[in-house]
């Protein structure tokens, strides 16, 4: 018998690196490639609609923007303009996303007209009745994209194989922030990309970086094992999830973010993943860490698995986590117990490298259907799956919920921090 694996909407030609949802539109981004090599692997970004048709959810591919010899590795939106990490630079897309409309076009008197669009979108022709008349077309409206080049950032000068590494938007989107290889935090002001700062933050890559809400804070994680919290390009606080837990080795810090609280408006968390540094016979358990993302104090700490996360995502409200594994698993947490609430064993091949939720948006409220939360995740495999919790579960959620004082549970631990998620 097969492993189980979650459905699949798309399968690109390429690997895919990463992936978002446009709020706005509710399209899906998805980019990757093979990079510089002569394989005959193209780079691009997809941009697919989706929809759910009789209970079950379908995308399709409306426009393919292609990137030249550069793979797209990492991204992040900021309104309708892309940030894509590529190599060295950090390059700027802007899309636009508009309905082209067809003339109308008079049916055949006998009813014998080009129906088949019609239903497609509605079911039944404008007369599927049966009836004959001189009844005009409905109005075909076909989705049009279009993307341009907007500029580039230098986001890493290492001087072999520079690599941005990752790409952040402020939320008020007046900041980009990119982390290299070479370890170096660039953050310039936006969109006129004037630089802001530019400052040596770990001594070895830079895995991952977010900025707080209010951008007094941004958070970043190198493989030299720091978290580290800074204040403009000053070095604030040092994170250190486990001083207290001497029964546990030093893992390496790998992903944060920060999340809101639901139905808190001034709370703010961060969530870090710590993993092992060192492979071993019986593969040690991976963590993860919820802070306190503005004193910057831990409160929960709970083991995920002993497979290696690859990538960590929050859903908009805060409530969830997702996570990848580099063996192709995919699950979903509960954010305040960190409990988890759906898991599927290598439903990827290979390498899960991004994760999105599906946005707290208008636009995404009809295409969720009777899900409590839909994510998605793309691997090397070239494949986009969605991961879907149905409100049959919500009942043990907010059960759960009722019984988490979030945050007197705190776990024995010093002060320290990761990741900042929406939270208090």
């Amino acid at each position: 018998m097969g492993k189980r694996r979650a459905p699949e909407l798309y399968r690109a030609p390429f690997p895919l690196y990463t992936v978002k949802i446009h709020p706005e539109t509710g399209l899906i981004i998805t980019a990757g490639g093979g990079g510089a090599s002569k394989t005959g692997i193209k780079n691009g970004v997809h941009f697919l609609s989706l929809e759910l048709l009789g209970g079950v959810h379908s995308a399709t591919l409306l426009h393919t923007h292609e990137t030249d010899t550069r793979a797209t590795m990492n991204m992040c939106l900021g309104g309708d303009v892309i940030a894509a990490g590529q190599d060295g630079s950090c390059s700027l897309m802007k899309f636009s996303h508009h309905q082209a409309k067809q003339a109308k076009k008079p049916a055949a008197k006998d009813g014998a007209g080009d129906k088949g669009a019609a239903r497609k979108r509605g079911g039944k022709g404008q007369n599927g009745d049966g009836g004959g008349g001189d009844v005009p077309q409905m109005k075909q409206e076909s989705p049009q994209i279009s993307v341009e080049d907007s500029g580039a950032v230098q986001g890493d000068l290492s001087p072999q194989d520079p690599c941005v590494k990752c790409v952040r938007f402020s939320a008020d989107l007046t900041l980009l922030l990119s982390g290299g290889a070479d370890g170096c935090v660039r953050v310039w002001e936006f969109p006129s990309l004037k630089e802001k700062f530019n400052f040596k933050a770990h001594e070895d890559e830079l895995e991952d970086i977010d900025i707080s809400p209010d951008k007094k804070h941004i958070v970043t994680i190198g493989r030299d094992f720091a978290c580290s919290v800074w204040s403009g390009d000053q070095l604030a606080v040092g994170l250190c999830w486990h001083e207290s837990m001497p029964q546990i080795t030093e893992k390496t810090y790998r992903y944060k973010a920060f999340a809101k609280v639901e139905d808190q408006k001034d709370a703010l968390r961060l969530y870090t993943i710590q993993i092992p540094h060192k492979r071993e016979r019986k593969p040690p358990q991976c963590y993860i860490t919820k802070w306190d993302g503005r004193a910057f104090l831990p409160l929960l700490t709970k083991p995920c698995g002993n497979e290696v996360i690859s990538c960590l995502a929050v859903s908009d409200s805060g409530t969830f986590l997702g996570l990848g594994t580099v063996t192709g698993s995919v699950a979903i947490y509960i954010a305040f117990s960190l409990q988890q609430l759906y898991y599927i064993q290598e439903s990827h091949g290979i390498v899960v490298t991004d994760l999105t939720f599906l946005p707290d948006a208008p636009k995404s409220k009809a295409i969720k259907g009777d899900n409590e939360v839909v994510m998605l995740s793309v691997a090397v495999d070239s494949r986009c799956q969605m991961h879907a919790v149905s409100n049959r579960s919500r009942e043990s959620v907010y059960c759960a919920h009722e019984f988490d004082t979030d945050d007197s549970i705190s776990v024995d631990m010093t002060n320290s921090l990761y990741n900042i998620t929406t939270g208090i």
